[in-house]
């Protein structure tokens, strides 16, 4: 490429960016319609963080589907001012394939987790266990509801 040619297409891919810019942000806004984008529930940075949790420790187990057939974890965590300041995952695997990806999550959960308020917590994949995370929603839900002040 010439120098000429360099030069004219630092302007072309400006522009180029520019129209994409305002063509995402007109999506964002809504279709042409005028009806709103739908609405997802709020998670992580979004969550409502209002509710108010009783400071303590807290053991719930979570149970999921893998496929090989029901498994479940215990998760213990303890919580100060609504955040997590501890979290113990005890593994409870039907089958060797199954306690492999648990205690792989159990070494991993603590880093994920600790230090951040639960209202927030965003579990989905912890060192390469998926299926594992939905135990611990499951789990994290219970201690919500035992904990919740009110």
């Amino acid at each position: 490429m010439t120098r000429s040619s360099r030069l004219l297409a630092a302007p072309l891919c400006a522009t180029a960016a520019v129209t994409l810019l305002g063509t995402l942000s007109g999506c964002a806004a809504g279709d042409v319609s005028g009806a709103p984008a739908p609405t997802e529930p709020a998670t992580g940075a979004d969550a409502d963080t209002s509710a108010a949790y009783e400071d303590g420790g807290y053991a719930a187990t979570g149970e999921y589907q893998s496929p090989n057939g029901g498994e479940s974890i215990i998760v213990e965590l303890t919580l100060e001012g609504d955040i997590v300041t501890d979290v113990v995952v005890t593994t409870n695997a039907n089958n060797p394939t199954t306690q492999r990806f648990q205690n792989e999550f159990a070494g991993g959960i603590a880093a994920e987790v600790v230090g951040k308020d639960i209202d927030t917590l965003e579990v989905t994949r912890v060192a390469g266990s998926s299926l594992t995370s939905g135990g611990f929603r499951q789990a994290i839900e219970t201690i919500k509801a035992d904990a919740l002040v009110g």
